[in-house]
C-alpha cells in the first residue's frame, strides 16, 4: 500500500494547497483510503462536503497529512461511515447541509437539521423546500426490565443544549444515545462569500471557550493559502494566548469534575485560579477570553510591560497554590472513589476515533498538534505531552493537571524569549486575486484537542468555502461508549471529564 503522500501525488493534485497536499481521486483510490481507515492504519482528521464533492483529511502511520476529494455525481458518494464509524456523524452533517447522499450510510437520520430551518440542504447548489419535521427515532435496546431516561436539551444549569437518552437496567446504563445540533449557528454558510476579516470573526465565535484556538487555526489557514508569514513577535504572542486559554479551561474543568463528585471546595479554589487567568488575559490583551486578538497576518493586540507583569504574577500565584489543590485531590479517598475506574475509555477506541486532547491522551493516544505536525514557536519550546493508559475520569483529571504544569512552563519560556518588532503584516487579498483560488489548511492544538481549519479563498479575495472541525466530533461518540456499564449517577462526572463542545460541534 503506498503512503498517503504517494497516493495523492499519483492523482489529480490541486495546486496552491498548503501546507498539506490535496488531490481529486478516483473512486477506487477513495475506497483504498477507506480501507486503510477501517484497518486502523490511518486516522480520520476530518470529512466535509461541498455541493458536488466530498473531502477527507487523513493522517497516516508516518504522521503525514493529506486531503483527498471525490467528485459526487448527482450528490451520491460511497459512505465512509459504513466501514469507519468515526465518519458517521460527519457524513450525516454533510447530508443535512449539502444534500449529499452517502451510499451505504448505516444511519440516515438527520443530524444537524431538526426540521426548523425553513429550508433543506441550505448549502447545496439548489437548496430545497423544508423537509417535513418528524420525531427522532432513538435506537432500541433489548433486555428485561429496561427503562429510558430522557435528559435535555434544556438543562438545569447555564449550559448549552443537547439531548441525552439513557437506557438503563436498574441504575446501570445499558446505552446512551446523544442528539445534538441544537446549537447550530450556520457558521459555514455565513462564511461563504464573506471577507477574510468577517470570516475570522466568525471563526473565533465557533466555540467560545476556544476562541483563541479557532482564531489561530483560521488565521494559519489563511496565511497558508496566501503564502504569508506573520512577524515573529506575533507568532510568540499567539502561543502565549493559547497557553493562557488552555490554563483557564483546564483549571475550570478540574474544579467542575470535582464539583460533580460533591467536592465543592476544589471547585471553589480552581474557580478562583481560573478567574485569575481571565483577569490576567484581560490586563494583557484587553479581553478576558482574548477574542478577536488573533487575526490573519498576526495579532490585533501587543503585550505591554504591565501586561507581562500581570501574567508573571499569575504564574507565580498558580505555582504556589495549585500543588496544594493537586495534593488535596490525590489524598481525598471519597473523591478518588468517584473518579478511579469510572467512565473508562479503551485505548483501542481512542485510537480508532483519533481522539484528541486529554480524552485521547488519558487513553494512550500520544498525539499533540503542537509537537506533530507542529508549528511555531512550539518547535523552539521545551514541553512534555503527558500520556496515561487507564482511560478513566481520574486519568482525564491527571492529564489536565500535568498540562497545567506544562502550560505554566511554556508561558514562562515565552515571556522570557518574546522577540520584539511588529505584531502584524497586512493581508491584502486583492493582491492575490490574480493568482486565482487559493486553498489553505491548519491543524492547531486547542485545550480539547486538535482543531482543523480548511478554506478556499476565491479570485475576488472572498472566502468561498471554510470548514472548521472541532475535536468534539470524535469525542462525543466516545462518551457514549465510556458511560456504558456505569451507574446513571456517574454520568455527570463522566460527561464533565470529557467536556465536549456543543457549539463547536454543531457549527
Amino acid at each position: 500500500m503506498p503512503a498517503l503522500a504517494d497516493l495523492i501525488e499519483a492523482d489529480r493534485r490541486i495546486e496552491h494547497h498548503v501546507p498539506w497536499p490535496r488531490a481529486v481521486v478516483a473512486p477506487k483510490v477513495w475506497n483504498l483510503a477507506v480501507e486503510q481507515l477501517a484497518n486502523g492504519r490511518w486516522s480520520l482528521l476530518g470529512l466535509w462536503g461541498e455541493p458536488d464533492k466530498v473531502h477527507m483529511a487523513l493522517l497516516d502511520e508516518a504522521l503525514d497529512i493529506g486531503v483527498i476529494s471525490l467528485d459526487c455525481r448527482g450528490g451520491r458518494c460511497p459512505s465512509v461511515g459504513q466501514y469507519h464509524p468515526p465518519a458517521l456523524r460527519l457524513e450525516r452533517a454533510a447530508a443535512d447541509l449539502f444534500g449529499l447522499a452517502p451510499q451505504g450510510l448505516p444511519d440516515t437520520r438527520r443530524w444537524l437539521d431538526h426540521g426548523q430551518w425553513g429550508v433543506s440542504h441550505p448549502l447545496a447548489a439548489q437548496p430545497g423546500a423544508p423537509a417535513a419535521s418528524a420525531s427522532y427515532r432513538f435506537l432500541a435496546a433489548e433486555g428485561e426490565s429496561l427503562h429510558q431516561i430522557a435528559v435535555g436539551p434544556v438543562h438545569a444549569g447555564i449550559i448549552e443544549p443537547g439531548h441525552f437518552r439513557f437506557t438503563a437496567g436498574g441504575e446501570t446504563v445499558v446505552r446512551l444515545e446523544e442528539r445534538l445540533g441544537y446549537a447550530h449557528k450556520g457558521i459555514e454558510g455565513l462564511m461563504a462569500g464573506a471577507s477574510v476579516d468577517r470570516a475570522a470573526g466568525l471563526a473565533g465565535r465557533t466555540s467560545g471557550d476556544s476562541t483563541v484556538a479557532y482564531s489561530l487555526a483560521f488565521a494559519r489557514a489563511v496565511e497558508a493559502a496566501l503564502g504569508i508569514t506573520p512577524p515573529p513577535r506575533a507568532i510568540w504572542l499567539r502561543a502565549l494566548m493559547a497557553e493562557l486559554e488552555r490554563l483557564a479551561n483546564h483549571l475550570g474543568d478540574i474544579g467542575a469534575i470535582c464539583n460533580d463528585a460533591a467536592f465543592a471546595i476544589m471547585h471553589a479554589h480552581c474557580g478562583v485560579l481560573r478567574e485569575r487567568v481571565l483577569r490576567a488575559a484581560d490586563a494583557a490583551f484587553g479581553h478576558r477570553l482574548m477574542r478577536d486578538r488573533i487575526v490573519p497576518g498576526g495579532t490585533a493586540s501587543d503585550l505591554s510591560e504591565a501586561g507581562a507583569s500581570a501574567i508573571r504574577s499569575l504564574v507565580a500565584e498558580i505555582r504556589q497554590r495549585f500543588p496544594h489543590l493537586v495534593e488535596l485531590y490525590d489524598n481525598t479517598a471519597s473523591l478518588q472513589d468517584r473518579t478511579v475506574a469510572t467512565g473508562r475509555l479503551t485505548v483501542e477506541l481512542a485510537r480508532q476515533y483519533a481522539a484528541g486532547g486529554y480524552v485521547g491522551r488519558a487513553s494512550g493516544r500520544d498525539f499533540d498538534a503542537r509537537r506533530s505536525p507542529g508549528y511555531a514557536p512550539y518547535d523552539q519550546l521545551a514541553f512534555d505531552v503527558p500520556v496515561l493508559q487507564e482511560g478513566d475520569v481520574n486519568a482525564r483529571v491527571w492529564i489536565r493537571v500535568r498540562e497545567v504544569e506544562q502550560s505554566l512552563s511554556l508561558v514562562e519560556q515565552i515571556l522570557g524569549r518574546l522577540p520584539g518588532g511588529p505584531i502584524r503584516v497586512d493581508i491584502d487579498t486583492a493582491d492575490n486575486a490574480a493568482l486565482g483560488p487559493r486553498e489553505g489548511m491548519a491543524l492547531v492544538e486547542g485545550f480539547r484537542g486538535d482543531i482543523l481549519a480548511w478554506l478556499r479563498i476565491g479570485e475576488g479575495g472572498w472566502v468561498e468555502r471554510c470548514h472548521l472541525r472541532d475535536p468534539s466530533w470524535f469525542q462525543w461518540p466516545l462518551l457514549e461508549a465510556a458511560v456504558e456499564g456505569n451507574i446513571v449517577a456517574d454520568f455527570p462526572i463522566c460527561n464533565k471529564s470529557f467536556n465536549c463542545s456543543y457549539s463547536g460541534h454543531d457549527l
